[in-house]
């Protein structure tokens, strides 16, 4: 199995994130992990060593450049799918008590697999986002909710907003044309409460534009919100 952890380290560092060897470790298990059941289940499309390194996870890692998370902050991952970006923080970040949230059970099996190896901790929940977003234990209670790749930003503003606390903070993690999609969600940001949105903008070796979407809480999401899935998904905001 390859080592990632040289070229892992390197690129990091030169983003300014600076891993120790024990970090560096948990990566490439994860890595390990990753390939392994992806071969019997499709966790993802991206094998190829030097892909991974930077379209999963220095792609996670631009969320800690673009967001400052308190310490010990309530996180959730929306939609976490293989674990990103929501497992390379935690590893970067073990103080931050993480919650990957995702409709199919059997990547949570994953999961939990990957958190046990790693030695870290995490909640895991088999939800789809808007069954969470009324769910009253989880509604309003994290202070960054946090999607990569899930859906347009109309959407994901109700999957995700509703799950933030006031004052809180939602970052979508995007690709170009992002200022595209902000413009066409400004009426699904108004609604749900999220109106002060900052973009931060990253450039990866290969993989080129990045965009992480910022969107502070400053109102209450009312209470109709999330909508039924199909609803969302037929008549965005």
């Amino acid at each position: 199995m390859t080592d990632i952890r040289p070229s892992l380290t390197a690129q990091a560092k030169a983003m300014g994130i600076k891993l120790t060897p024990r970090q560096g470790e948990q990566f490439q298990t994860y890595f390990e992990m990753l390939l392994a059941w992806n071969e019997k289940m499709n966790l993802t499309a991206i094998t190829d060593p030097e892909e991974v390194v930077e379209k999963h996870f220095l792609d996670s890692l631009t969320l800690l450049l673009a967001c400052p998370v308190k310490e010990g902050a309530k996180v959730i991952d929306v939609g976490t799918g293989a674990g990103f970006p929501g497992v390379p923080l935690k590893i970067l970040r073990p103080d931050v008590q993480l919650t990957l949230l995702d409709s199919l059970n059997k990547r949570l099996v994953f999961l939990g697999e990957v958190l046990t190896a790693l030695d870290l901790s995490g909640e895991r929940i088999h939800k789809r986002a808007e069954e969470a977003g009324l769910d009253k234990k989880l509604r309003e209670s994290f202070d960054l909710a946090v999607a990569r790749a899930v859906a347009g930003l109309p959407v994901l503003c109700e999957y995700c907003l509703p799950l933030v606390k006031m004052k809180g903070t939602f970052a979508a993690m995007k690709g170009p044309g992002a200022q595209e999609e902000l413009e066409q969600a400004s009426h699904a940001l108004e609604v749900l409460g999220g109106t002060d949105v900052q973009v931060r903008s990253f450039t990866l070796p290969t993989a080129g534009e990045r965009n992480i979407l910022l969107v502070r809480k400053t109102k209450f999401t009312p209470k109709g919100y999330p909508r039924h899935g199909s609803t969302i998904a037929k008549h965005p905001l």
